[in-house]
């Protein structure tokens, strides 16, 4: 097979779907690979590590559009790249199409064959090739979410974890998934007050068994939500529906009548946010201000600390490359479940259920086109 992988072009992404020991792995297998010149410099690789390990470097994208039965990605494709994807040819990437409309009519006008890491699945019902950017996202968003509070960036002054005689910031973290506990992880480190609101038990009591008292785990309603968020001082939108657009669980109301100079960090924003607020960001200007309140809403966090989140994607994603390398997409989708639950679009037709609901459009069961 012939694998393509071309320079990620969206606003300061600098991760690349490839690192040279993946593509090493590939080329040993006897696949042919081909990066865009490049492609991996934002990390510190050159187009001679990855011509050290087999790879062709490509001066254009087209051209590796155009050749490669297999496009290999970190986010999702921009409206240049969809424009030169072919019939038949597999997309492998992110792809968070629940709300995003014209990327998914783009998708089918390409007929390509079209899986999200983000809603492949394992056995255990997690969402392996999503886990590890949820890390990052988690733990970045302390980070930001302390940087939104600086008073010079509109925020109210307060440092996260107080010093010795100042109360420290009150953190409210609405979801206690994968971005939940890695957000409450560096919160707890700083000093914050944390407390975490989530509608599953079993993710309660996990956060419990970690943190103890240290973290104050509440049952999830809405009337959870708008009394803690009322008395926040930083917000953290972690909830995540796999596939579908994120529920808004922080209405504009509550969002106007929240502490002046208080912040909201939305996580939930690859997925349309779960603030009502909430619209997509960019690192270059990651801000912007709601009734006195700091939104952070940058919708690809992890590329900011793009060589840790590259590798940590690499280490997951490999597996499932190798694997449509070597068997093809049919055979690969048919035999596994997991990987077939990636399967988003394929052939103009919507395979994702949560992708045809959010956007209205007919659902088509993957088993029936692969069949």
């Amino acid at each position: 097979m012939i694998i393509g992988v071309p320079k990620e072009i969206k606003n300061h992404e600098y991760r690349v779907g490839m690192v040279p020991a993946s593509v090493r792995e590939l080329t040993n297998r006897g696949h042919q690979v081909i990066v865009e010149t490049n492609a991996g410099s934002g990390i510190g690789f050159t187009d001679q590590d990855y011509l050290d390990v087999g790879a062709e470097i490509s001066q254009l994208a087209s051209d590796i559009f155009a050749r490669a039965d297999m496009i290999v990605k970190v986010k999702e494709p921009q409206a240049v790249e969809r424009a030169m994807l072919r019939h038949d040819q597999i997309l492998f990437t992110y792809l968070h199409l629940a709300p995003d409309l014209p990327q998914t009519q783009e998708l089918q006008q390409s007929g390509a064959v079209c899986i999200a890491y983000e809603t492949v699945t394992d056995a255990r019902g997690g969402l392996p090739l999503l886990a590890p950017m949820s890390e990052v996202a988690g733990r970045m968003s302390i980070q930001a979410g302390a940087m939104a509070l600086e008073k010079s960036r509109g925020g109210s002054g307060m440092l996260l974890g107080g010093v010795p005689g100042v109360e420290p910031a009150k953190v409210v973290i609405i979801g206690g998934g994968m971005v939940g506990a890695n957000a409450a992880q560096m919160a707890v480190g700083l000093g914050a007050d944390v407390v975490v609101l989530d509608r599953s038990i079993d993710a309660l009591r996990r956060l419990n068994v970690q943190f103890g008292s240290k973290v104050k785990g509440v049952y999830s309603t809405a009337d959870a939500i708008e009394r803690h968020v009322l008395a926040a001082d930083l917000v953290i939108g972690g909830v995540l529906i796999p596939g579908a657009a994120a529920p808004k669980l922080v209405s504009r109301d509550l969002v106007a009548r929240m502490k002046p100079g208080s912040a909201i960090v939305d996580v939930a924003i690859d997925q349309g946010g779960c603030v009502e607020t909430s619209h997509a960001t960019t690192h270059q200007d990651p801000t912007y201000i709601v009734n006195d309140v700091v939104h952070y809403c940058v919708a690809n966090m992890p590329g900011a600390v793009a060589r840790t989140s590259t590798f940590a994607l690499n280490n997951v994603t490999l597996p499932y490359i190798i694997t449509l390398a070597q068997q093809g997409y049919r055979k690969a989708l048919l035999a596994d479940e997991h990987l077939l639950n990636g399967l988003n679009v394929m052939h103009g037709k919507i395979t994702c259920e949560e992708v045809a609901e959010s956007h209205h459009l007919p659902f088509v069961s993957p088993v029936t086109l692969l069949s």
